[in-house]
């Protein structure tokens, strides 16, 4: 996750909604890929942060009624939307006034998992776009705010967190720490965050768009295995298991079926992706070298391709992930990156990193 200057000189960080030090408007320009300062034109707001293209913009409708979204619309798209709430299908009741604040929280960790994608070059569309296969969004609550969501709401199903033919539904508890914590002991996780279900749910979301009837289904199941085994009945068997999954997994749900293992290895590749993009971004050096594993921008053209090498790049998430424990351990806080990532897994990782460069805007 990059950084920008202000044009005051201050640091402006993905989630700002103004500079801390001038109080500027701040946004996120997603078809410039950056993050930038405005200055007010008539109805219009053009960005001014240094090394950004002088564009006109509005303010997304989200920003301008809930003060919820910090990105905007190019002044020549008539939508009231930015892309990103564009792919908003259900929003949490805001007549709840508890509900505002954990929706802020999802579209914090949405905006940050499109963000990657974005950077990557892989296509992100909607429902209009695309009835059939655009992504979109449900933010949905099956628990009263007032129990900290520890009661079902009369008569309503429970809500689970996934995905299904291009929709991902996110529960709003899981933006709740206390009730996100609950469940994380329950099912014995060392990892549980918001960022991290909506990478997974995407990466089911890209498993249809780019492996399922491609050339690359049969390495796939080489490597995770049959996905038609019955899903339903792979994950009775794995919450009803408590064998040790081995190493051929990243994390124990992804042993659950081969859905779940690709899910789960999308989702730490952009984690490894994003950690040590920030890393680059802050001038991290490993051994006396700056990490560089950042998507190379093509001249005159905002859409990213890979260029880094999986085997260094995994190599340095290796040796950051190891410091970032250690930092964490001396805070006396858990591990960052409590996984180890052994051979098989890695074989999964590059399988990933491949077919991401297959797919991005250039392919």
């Amino acid at each position: 996750m990059r950084t920008a200057a202000c044009r005051c000189g201050n640091t402006l960080f993905f989630r700002n909604l103004k500079c801390d030090a001038c109080q500027r408007p701040v946004a996120f320009l997603a078809d410039q890929l950056q993050i930038s300062s405005l200055h007010q034109q008539g109805e219009l707001w053009r960005a001014d942060s240094l090394g950004v293209i002088p564009h006109e913009y509005r303010f997304c409708i989200n920003s301008v009624q809930h003060q919820i979204c910090n990105w905007v619309v190019p002044a020549d798209n008539p939508e009231e939307y930015c892309m990103a709430c564009r792919l908003n299908q259900v929003i949490p009741d805001l007549s709840i006034a508890e509900n505002l604040p954990l929706w802020a929280r999802l579209e914090e960790a949405k905006r940050h998992a499109l963000y990657t994608l974005l950077t990557l070059g892989l296509r992100v569309r909607d429902r209009e776009q695309c009835p059939k296969s655009g992504l979109a969004f449900k933010f949905l609550a099956d628990k009263t705010a007032d129990s900290e969501f520890t009661e079902p709401l009369h008569n309503q199903k429970p809500v689970l967190t996934g995905h299904a033919n291009g929709v991902i539904t996110i529960n709003l508890a899981e933006a709740d720490p206390i009730a996100r914590v609950r469940i994380r002991h329950h099912l014995g996780e060392d990892y549980r965050t918001l960022l991290g279900h909506f990478r997974h749910e995407i990466g089911h979301y890209y498993w249809d768009i780019i492996i399922a009837g491609s050339s690359n289904l049969d390495e796939f199941r080489h490597l995770f295995g049959d996905e038609r085994i019955d899903y339903a009945a792979a994950l009775k068997a794995h919450y009803k298991s408590t064998l040790n999954i081995g190493d051929e997994f990243i994390s124990a749900y992804a042993s659950a079926h081969p859905w779940e293992d690709w899910a789960e290895c999308w989702a730490h590749y952009l984690h490894m992706l994003d950690t040590l993009d920030t890393a680059e971004d802050f001038g991290v050096h490993l051994n006396n070298r700056l990490l560089h594993h950042r998507p190379k921008k093509e001249a005159a053209d905002p859409v990213q391709v890979i260029t880094s090498d999986f085997a260094a790049m995994l190599d340095d998430w290796l040796r950051l992930s190891v410091g970032l424990n250690a930092l964490n351990r001396s805070m006396g806080m858990n591990d960052a990156y409590p996984f180890v990532i052994t051979p098989p897994v890695r074989e999964k990782l590059e399988f990933v990193h491949r077919v991401v460069q297959e797919h991005t805007y250039e392919a």
